[in-house]
């Protein structure tokens, strides 16, 4: 978390011990004369000294020489080193009206540029800005913004350029309870919405009231405050206030997440990442380091080195200042967030939505026909099969088989499978299936043969309610006479097996959380993960007890048993069990807490990886988009877009083809 101004210094660049202007200014000088430049020399001294000492340097060279030391920098570097360099030389107000001045020239404008800068500077950064602006380009900030963006969000935008958010830290209860109804009568209570309440809330409150305010909206309406504006605005105004809350809850976590959004995936963001590292290099890119650590479970440092090549990824990793996965630990200054992880976890009601609805005016009669007729004759008709069967209910698609075969004698299971193959025939076979027979045969499939699919063992059994195991352990007996239990018993082995049976007996406990249980939990499991100050009880008793807890404890009470686990070690239980423990029984235990934390979140990760990299995942990407489809793949989407930056239509447009293409768009129900 971002620390109290003046406490502490968490910026990575500090100003250079024996700094001598002049000498440096000569140094510069020397690296540019010539043909060709010492490119290692700018960015080894560059780097080396603060944006106050930089600004010296520029004046000794223009004193020693007659030359701008930008301009010379300009000539001689060229392409992302050289606008890093000159952004390092700038000061930072000016830095951030070069990016403002570049974001609104030209055709179109870089929204995404405006609302980073914007959202995330204090009232002092913004009337510097203000005053850089007009010092360098003549002109005014606010009537360029006005003239170059719109509606809400120019609004909103104006209201930040003011820097006038309130700065005081006594806050007032009742204040925070207005508030509150306020933005939901605003929002969630109206007709349409009054977007001029959440742009007087979000533009002009101090940050701590902010925080009270969200918290109590969460308790109040059950819901975060970001879920109610997704739901409620729109657009561009709509990331922009996103990106106001992500920076009043915590700024380096914004940061954290917008230079994680620059580097994954194919192709790098330079701009953006040139923006932050040189904007967050003196302020608190040693937060930013601990969270994307904590967050993305890999250092910033690595990333960038993965990510960038040459003295421009030289640059960039001067500025980053350390490689934090050389220590391999939880940084105990971010225990914070992952607490702050768990309280939102538990506290949230949040509403599961499929995406597939039963149909109104249903008509077996009338599909069964239709999709007797598309596979009648020479050739299939595809799009009829698969507009029909996408656009039931599972309970609607088991009335069709059953009129299907009372009508033409036929088993319409049979049939689908001689008519269609490949990816689409086991999307649309899954789909007609009713769910714990679904689950039974991916569990049975994971099982056969040589080599066992652990992690489709582990997705189903982690994840499925008690009732939903009991349905499944049933439907395994009865289509493949053997119990489920003696299945895994016969089929997987230690620890992972012990593991997987007592999941597969169905009997989590349902009740709310016992908070002294809570805390006797919390000391098992850093018992068990080595990080107790005091461990007792023999090692085996230990794993057994652990075992209990993931497996039987009920859901609220397993994220109480987390939030207790970090205030007693400073560390994050999934962090901690993924560098404690290995092989299947990490994946099991990982999948467990991923499940009790945010399920949701859980399958878009699995959805993502299924259709990263080359090549993908089909059965995994099918499993999950079939048996989610009734229960939460509406909420899964929201998370997916959330943490990938863009929708799962789109991951599937970009991943898949033809039929099977159409009927995964269709399950998915709508592009975000």
């Amino acid at each position: 978390m971002a620390k109290p101004q003046g406490v502490k210094y968490r910026g990575s660049i500090h100003d250079f011990p024996n700094f001598d202007p002049n000498q440096d200014a000569e140094a510069l000088y020397t690296a540019m004369k010539g043909f060709g430049s010492d490119k290692e020399a700018i960015l080894e001294l560059i780097t080396s000294r603060s944006n106050r000492q930089r600004q010296e340097i520029s004046q000794s060279y223009k004193s020693l020489y007659g030359k701008d030391l930008i301009a010379d920098l300009k000539y001689e570097l060229t392409g992302k080193f050289e606008r890093l360099i000159v952004g390092l030389m700038r000061p930072l107000a000016y830095c951030d009206a070069k990016e403002i001045k570049d974001a609104i020239s030209g055709i179109g404008t870089d929204e995404k540029c405006l609302i980073e800068i914007l959202a995330s500077r204090t009232n002092e950064q913004i009337h510097q800005l203000v005053a850089a602006y007009k010092d360098a380009y003549e002109r005014d900030l606010e009537a360029d913004i006005i003239g170059d963006t719109s509606g809400h969000f120019q609004k909103m935008l104006v209201v930040l350029l003011q820097g006038t958010r309130e700065q005081d830290d006594v806050v007032s209860e009742d204040l925070v309870q207005q508030d509150v109804q306020d933005l939901y009568e605003a929002g969630e209570l109206k007709w349409g919405t009054d977007e001029a309440q959440f742009i007087y809330i979000l533009g002009n409150r101090s940050k701590q009231h902010l925080r009270l305010v969200f918290d109590e909206y969460l308790r109040t309406t059950g819901k975060p405050i970001e879920a109610s504006i997704r739901g409620e605005l729109s657009g561009d105004f709509e990331k922009l206030m996103l990106a106001v809350v992500k920076c009043i809850r915590s700024t380096p976590e914004y940061f954290a997440e917008r230079l994680f959004k620059a580097m994954k995936g194919l192709g790098t963001r330079d701009n953006t990442l040139i923006r932050i590292m040189v904007s967050r290099s003196e302020l608190d890119m040693l937060d930013i380091r601990e969270i994307f650590r904590t967050k993305y479970e890999k250092s910033l440092y690595s990333m960038i080195k993965n990510d960038t090549s040459g003295e421009y990824k030289k640059a960039l990793l001067k500025l980053c200042g350390g490689d934090d996965d050389a220590a391999g630990q939880f940084f105990p200054e971010a225990a914070q967030v992952a607490y702050q992880m768990w309280e939102l976890s538990a506290v949230a009601r949040v509403e599961l939505k499929g995406t597939v609805r039963p149909v109104d005016n249903f008509n077996p009669d009338a599909d069964a026909k239709a999709l007797r007729k598309a596979m009648k004759g020479l050739g299939t008709d595809e799009d009829t099969i698969i507009d029909i069967i996408t656009h039931r209910s599972n309970a609607q698609r088991q009335q069709i088989r059953q009129t299907f075969k009372s009508h033409f004698g036929r088993d319409l299971m049979a049939d689908l499978k001689s008519e269609i193959s490949g990816d689409l025939a086991r999307l649309i076979l899954g789909l007609m299936m009713p769910p714990a027979h679904y689950d039974a045969k991916q569990l049975k499939k994971a099982m056969e043969g040589a080599g066992t699919d652990e992690k489709a063992l582990i997705e189903i059994l982690a994840t499925r309610t008690n009732a939903e195991i009991r349905a499944i352990c049933e439907a395994y007996k009865e289509d493949y006479h053997k119990s489920l239990e003696d299945a895994l018993s016969s089929d997987t082995s230690g620890h992972f097996r012990r593991i997987l049976i007592s999941l597969a007996t169905g009997n989590r406990e349902e009740g709310g959380e016992d908070r002294n249980q809570a805390r006797e939990d919390a000391q098992v499991a850093a018992e068990i993960l080595e990080i107790a100050d005091t461990p007792s009880g023999d090692k085996t008793s230990l794993e057994t007890r652990f075992m209990t807890i993931l497996c039987t404890r009920s859901y609220p009470h397993l994220r109480r048993v987390f939030q207790e686990f970090v205030k007693m070690t400073n560390y994050d239980v999934e962090h901690t069990i993924k560098k404690e423990m290995s092989g299947d029984v990490r994946d099991v235990f990982v999948a467990i807490v991923q499940s009790v934390k945010n399920k949701p979140l859980f399958f878009a990760d699995k959805l993502y990886k299924s259709m990263k990299g080359a090549g993908t995942d089909d059965k995994t990407l099918t499993r999950i988009m079939v048996s989610r489809s009734e229960i939460d793949l509406l909420n899964i989407r929201r998370e997916f877009i959330e943490k990938y930056d863009k929708s799962l239509h789109q991951a599937i447009e970009g991943d898949t083809s033809g039929d099977f293409l159409k009927a995964l768009l269709a399950i998915c129900g709508g592009e975000d």
